[in-house]
C-alpha cells in the first residue's frame, strides 16, 4: 500500500491501523500523537485500506469536497499542506470551524460544491489534490465543475455512493454511468468497491485530462 507522507500505519491496543499525527477530533484513539484514522467513519480511509495509489503526499494543497464536520478532512489537514474544505449545511461547518483552530492549514467554507465559481476567488488555483465525498445527484458533474482547481497532473480522489445516484437502480449499473461521466474531463486511474466499510460506495482515483 502507498500512503501519503505523514499517514503511517501505527499499533492501537494491538491492532494495527492508519494513523496522522494531530489533535483528536471524534473521540479516536490517540498514541503518541498519532490519531487513529477511522475508515468506518472515512471514505477516503477505506481507500487507502483498499490499497488504491491515491496520489497523495505530504504538503500537498487539497480541495476537499464534502468535509461535513471534519472527521476526515481533519486527518487530510494534518498531513496535506493548505486544505480547503468546502461544506454547504451550516450545522456541521461549525463543529469544522472547531477542527481547524488547531490546524491553521484548514480552511472552512460553507458553499455548495456544485457552484465552484462561489469560492473560486478564494480557492487558489493549480492544486494538487480534489478529495470529494458529497452526497448529492451529479457526482461527475461536481467533480467535472471543480477540476478547474487541479493542477495538469494533480489527482482525484473521490467516493462514488450509489444511492445518491439513484436508489433504484443496482449500484454498478450506477457507477458505469457516473464513470463515463467522469471520463469527459478525466482519465480514470484506479476503481475499488468500499466494502465492507461503506455499502454501495466506489472510489476512484483520476488525473484530469
Amino acid at each position: 500500500m502507498s500512503l501519503p507522507d505523514g499517514v503511517e500505519r501505527r499499533e492501537f491496543e494491538g491492532d494495527e491501523a492508519l494513523a496522522t499525527r494531530g489533535e483528536p477530533v471524534y473521540g479516536e484513539p490517540v498514541v503518541d500523537g498519532w490519531r487513529r484514522w477511522e475508515p468506518h467513519r472515512s471514505k477516503l480511509g477505506a481507500t487507502l485500506e483498499a490499497g488504491l495509489d491515491t496520489g497523495l503526499a505530504g504538503g500537498d494543497g487539497v480541495l476537499y469536497l464534502g468535509a461535513a464536520n471534519g472527521t476526515t478532512v481533519s486527518h487530510v489537514a494534518d498531513f496535506a499542506g493548505p486544505t480547503y474544505a468546502v461544506e454547504f449545511a451550516p450545522r456541521p461547518v461549525r463543529d469544522l470551524l472547531d477542527v481547524a483552530e488547531v490546524r491553521p492549514n484548514l480552511f472552512p467554507l460553507l458553499k455548495d460544491a456544485r457552484k465552484p465559481e462561489t469560492y473560486a476567488h478564494v480557492v487558489e488555483s493549480g492544486l494538487d489534490a480534489i478529495v470529494q465525498d458529497v452526497a448529492t445527484r451529479g457526482q461527475a458533474d461536481v467533480a467535472l465543475a471543480n477540476r478547474e482547481f487541479l493542477r495538469g497532473d494533480g489527482r482525484f480522489v473521490g467516493a462514488i455512493k450509489a444511492r445518491s445516484e439513484d436508489v433504484t437502480r443496482e449500484p454498478a449499473a450506477v457507477f458505469e454511468d457516473v464513470l463515463e461521466r467522469l471520463r469527459e474531463g478525466y482519465e480514470v486511474l484506479e476503481t475499488a468497491r468500499l466494502e465492507p466499510y461503506h455499502d454501495d460506495h466506489l472510489a476512484v482515483v483520476a488525473t484530469p485530462k
